[in-house]
């Protein structure tokens, strides 16, 4: 795995973003990122469809190099970390989670974390909220219009098609508009997204080997 990075301005703060999926803020030391939609492999298994979990555990192999290249004191999810609340995989989650006692892990709840307070406790949570705020930044899962601050959201799965000759091509991406920084989706197993994104946003396109804005 290549980790590619590209440092960003906003709000006269750094960010820098990665193509693999996550964003990390030097000044907080604080990796983000959004919609893991832990479980969603054994809820389809539930459902009898019979798929692997190997997406979920190259997603938290993934993640858990972030970690090593960053070395971040915290760990902010912008919602959905879960898909379908608790099972097999939460398991498993938890088991990868407990490897890393010293990350302060916040949660801002999005639209597929149901999640008790039993299962709260099992997850390890420094923090659940419906927003977070940190200096100029709110940490929020959906956009929300009445907010003042710079919003930084997860949620739509952000991606842009590139037309190529042989045929278009969809890629993830962030997208940075006047008040607002939207993730892409972590996990690989979710689709993209292509027209419900910010007006007049700048996207920054990625692959296995680069960064590029468009």
């Amino acid at each position: 795995m290549k980790i590619v990075t590209k440092n960003i301005n906003i709000q006269n703060e750094v960010f820098t973003l990665t193509n693999q999926r996550a964003l990390f803020w030097k000044k907080e030391k604080a990796l983000i990122l959004s919609d893991l939609h832990i479980g969603k492999t054994a809820h389809f298994r539930k459902n009898g469809i019979a798929l692997a979990n190997q997406v979920m555990k190259n997603d938290l192999e993934r993640l858990s190099i972030l970690i090593e290249y960053f070395q971040p004191g915290k760990f902010i999810v912008v919602g959905d970390l879960l898909h379908a609340g608790d099972n097999s995989d939460v398991d498993e989650f938890c088991t990868w989670r407990n490897q890393y006692p010293h990350l302060q892990f916040y949660l801002i709840e999005g639209n597929h974390d149901r999640i008790s307070k039993k299962l709260e406790s099992k997850l390890c949570l420094n923090s659940k909220s419906k927003s977070l705020e940190i200096e100029d930044f709110t940490f929020v899962h959906d956009f929300e219009k009445e907010q003042s601050k710079f919003q930084i959201t997860g949620h739509i799965h952000p991606g842009f098609v590139i037309n190529s000759i042989v045929k278009k091509i969809k890629l993830p991406c962030f997208v940075v508009s006047e008040n607002q920084l939207l993730l892409p989706a972590f996990s690989e197993f979710t689709g993209l997204d292509t027209k419900s994104l910010p007006k007049g946003g700048r996207f920054y396109v990625f692959t296995d080997t680069e960064i590029y804005e468009i």
